[in-house]
């Protein structure tokens, strides 16, 4: 009997990775060739969506990925690559808000505010592609985030109708970037299951036009 369950085991086990690598290689296929970390690589589109994450972590100290976010999006505004920002991010609570806190940054980077739209709205990476279609209007769009969140970003936004290339930010290493690597690959499985579910965004509205 204990036999039987070790077999019962090990073949869930093996189940799960191999759903977990088929996942992971259909969103990195799918994004082969659409994501770029050389500026002048990148082509123009007019808006660049930056994808929102807490500014610092848990002990206090500043996210990096949040800082190479805010450096990445100033960059590719002054190269001309995009003109105007859309800052999609998790405002669930007042003393919450990533959107709110990226302009600011964005702002003293030299984007003028007149330029930076605000989607408060975009809990999870699907909610901001799909707002960023449905809400703000767009049909291309520049996703400015690291290389592994853009991959994932762009092919939501292709399953949902809207044409993405992804602008790099730096990537973090060391643990802290393991941690988040390791969480990556049960996000893109959670990407399928919403594709099959059709889960929806949180929240829609009005439209909001982006000029």
């Amino acid at each position: 009997m204990k036999r039987k369950y070790i077999k019962i085991v090990l073949f869930l086990t093996s189940i799960s990775f191999i759903i977990t690598f088929l996942c992971n290689f259909a969103i990195s296929s799918a994004a082969q060739g659409k994501t770029f970390t050389r500026v002048e690589e990148v082509p123009k589109n007019k808006v660049g969506l930056v994808l929102g994450t807490s500014n610092k972590l848990s002990n206090g100290r500043q996210n990096p990925y949040y800082s190479y976010r805010i450096n990445a999006t100033i960059a590719l505004f002054k190269s001309g690559k995009i003109e105007f920002v859309l800052v999609s991010g998790d405002n669930a609570t007042q003393y919450y808000n990533e959107p709110t806190t990226i302009k600011k940054d964005l702002i003293a980077g030299g984007i003028p505010q007149e330029k930076i739209f605000l989607d408060y709205a975009g809990f999870r990476t699907l909610d901001s592609m799909v707002r960023a279609k449905e809400v703000f209007g767009l049909e291309r769009v520049t996703v400015i985030s690291q290389k592994f969140h853009n991959q994932r970003a762009i092919y939501l936004a292709e399953r949902k109708g809207l044409t993405a290339v992804g602008f790099n930010a730096t990537d973090v290493t060391g643990n802290s970037g393991l941690k988040v690597h390791l969480r990556e690959y049960l996000a893109r499985v959670k990407v399928f299951i919403d594709l099959v579910f059709n889960t929806q965004p949180k929240f829609y509205g009005e439209r909001i036009e982006i000029k």
